[in-house]
């Protein structure tokens, strides 16, 4: 079985990625440090949300890693359990809260241009007037929220609301920032619904799985790409 990372995640983290994981080897070199060194740095101290639970995605009991290969994952040294090296989990309110203030500020620039391209709808009767979504404002919607969350999350595994409140995405498998297709899958997953059929709906199931989602907290956006939300602060 091929210890690559699972589909979607894209290619191997870069090596100056300063939130990859770290072998033990590369982690006693002189230099090299990683921000997860203390006090969660060593990946064989019990991880920090509370180990001895199962590991996701088809993660056995004999120890070996969650997407297949050795007992010790693709570095050969960490355990079953992938969050082991990483901080907290972020909290899920925190979370939600973020994902508001991203909402607000895109949903002001989507305003602003189907304001200025005449593409919102106006239903004029006898005692009131509604403003529907047209077919291409709800094009603009998911061009906008898409875009903004896969190139901020894949950049620094931070929208401006996550940075805000002092969190960010990483890789399940190795707690990198995840790639360019991680992010774009985890943004697509999250926003198409909403830009064109379910609105808040959709957003209150997506996000509001990692209330209830055990035992990485992972909102059903994260479960598609593999992605965790871990605190920073």
């Amino acid at each position: 079985m091929s210890s690559e990372p699972p589909p979607g995640s894209g290619e191997q983290p870069p090596e100056d990625d300063p939130f990859r994981k770290r072998p033990p080897s590369e982690k006693g070199e002189k230099g090299s440090g990683s921000p997860y060194d203390a006090p969660y740095g060593d990946a064989r101290q019990p991880p920090p949300h509370g180990g001895g639970q199962p590991p996701p995605y088809g993660g056995g009991s004999s120890g070996g890693s969650p997407y297949g290969g050795g007992p010790g994952g693709p570095y050969g040294d960490y355990p079953a359990d992938p969050l082991a090296g990483m901080p907290p989990l972020a909290d899920s309110g925190k979370r939600t809260l973020a994902r508001i203030l991203d909402m607000i500020l895109v949903g002001i620039v989507v305003w602003l241009l189907t304001w200025l391209f005449g593409v919102r709808e106006y239903t004029v009767g006898a005692d009131r007037v509604e403003v529907g979504r047209s077919i291409a404002q709800s094009v603009i919607a998911a061009v906008l929220y898409v875009a903004y969350d896969t190139i901020l999350i894949s950049r620094s595994g931070q929208t401006l609301g996550k940075k805000l409140l002092g969190m960010r995405v990483a890789d399940l498998e190795n707690g990198a920032t995840p790639s360019v297709g991680t992010a774009l899958l985890r943004a697509l997953v999250l926003w198409l619904p909403f830009a064109f059929c379910c609105a808040c709906i959709w957003t209150v199931i997506a996000g509001g799985w990692s209330f209830f989602d055990k035992p990485y907290k992972q909102g059903l956006h994260d479960k598609a790409a593999k992605t965790v939300v871990v605190s920073t602060g």
